[in-house]
């Protein structure tokens, strides 16, 4: 039988490492933009700041990180600028799924795949098959996905799980409804990071977000490297996680945890 709601029981202590890491990757074009260049340099320029983000989380001990390379609304953008997007995609795919296997990173996509062509299906498919065994930290790369998106499949999902008889509507709680979201199987978010300067998640992992501890930052994403990347997560270290519990209540249950450890 599905299981009733409660409040997440997450160590609540402070001074530790996120788990899961969201992050935001905006400023691309802007970054391009101040130098009198092109916004295809832009990407570029993202995509090294990618690679430096992968190995500083590894190090830091992080073990999920999920980047919001593509949202469904992106194909909004111009045409020229997407496809550029979508040869920066396919070439990244080509070029550095081996370096990643090679340092034990498990790479994984999510998102509506079936927009993208042949060639980039098949090359998500072959990377999440090379590195599936690896156990080191874990590249959730987001693209064509929204989090309105991943919200409605679940529910697909869940209405397909009544029509067959299998559930009825009042076994619908929340925590059975997320087994059918993106990510499910992933520690939660415990820090979404935004670039940019600007204070929107912008249709991102709306459901994952619910207990998530939010970091803006003014930098834009190709200047982000393992400093701005560790002021975040001094920032969380910082800050006390209550979970729906009071100040108070947090306090009391470190200081139990405290008298255990010793």
């Amino acid at each position: 039988m599905p299981t009733t709601s409660s409040a997440p029981d997450i160590d609540t202590s402070q001074g530790d490492i996120p788990r899961h890491i969201a992050i935001i990757m905006d400023g691309n074009n802007r970054w391009a933009r101040h130098r009198s260049m092109p916004g295809a340099e832009g990407h570029k320029a993202g995509e090294a700041a990618v690679q430096t983000t992968i190995e500083a989380c590894a190090k830091q001990g992080v073990e999920a990180l999920t980047l919001f390379a593509f949202s469904s609304e992106n194909w909004r953008r111009p045409e020229d600028e997407v496809q550029h997007l979508m040869s920066l995609f396919l070439r990244a795919l080509q070029q550095r799924v081996a370096e990643l296997h090679e340092n034990n990173v498990r790479l994984r996509f999510m998102g509506a795949r079936e927009a993208f062509s042949a060639s980039l299906q098949q090359g998500m498919i072959e990377a999440e098959a090379l590195t599936a065994q690896n156990t080191g930290l874990t590249v959730v790369v987001a693209v064509n996905y929204g989090g309105q998106w991943d919200i409605a499949e679940a529910a697909r999902q869940v209405a397909k799980q009544v029509e067959a008889g299998a559930i009825t509507a009042a076994d619908v709680t929340d925590s059975y409804f997320a087994q059918f979201i993106q990510l499910a199987d992933l520690p939660p978010v415990d820090l979404l990071i935004r670039t940019g300067g600007e204070f929107r998640v912008s249709n991102f992992v709306l459901w994952q977000l619910a207990y998530s501890e939010l970091y803006f930052s003014p930098v834009l994403w190709p200047d982000f490297d393992a400093h701005t990347l560790a002021l975040a997560i001094d920032e969380y270290k910082g800050r006390q996680r209550r979970f729906g519990r009071s100040g108070v209540e947090v306090a009391q249950l470190a200081k139990q945890k405290d008298k255990t450890l010793c």
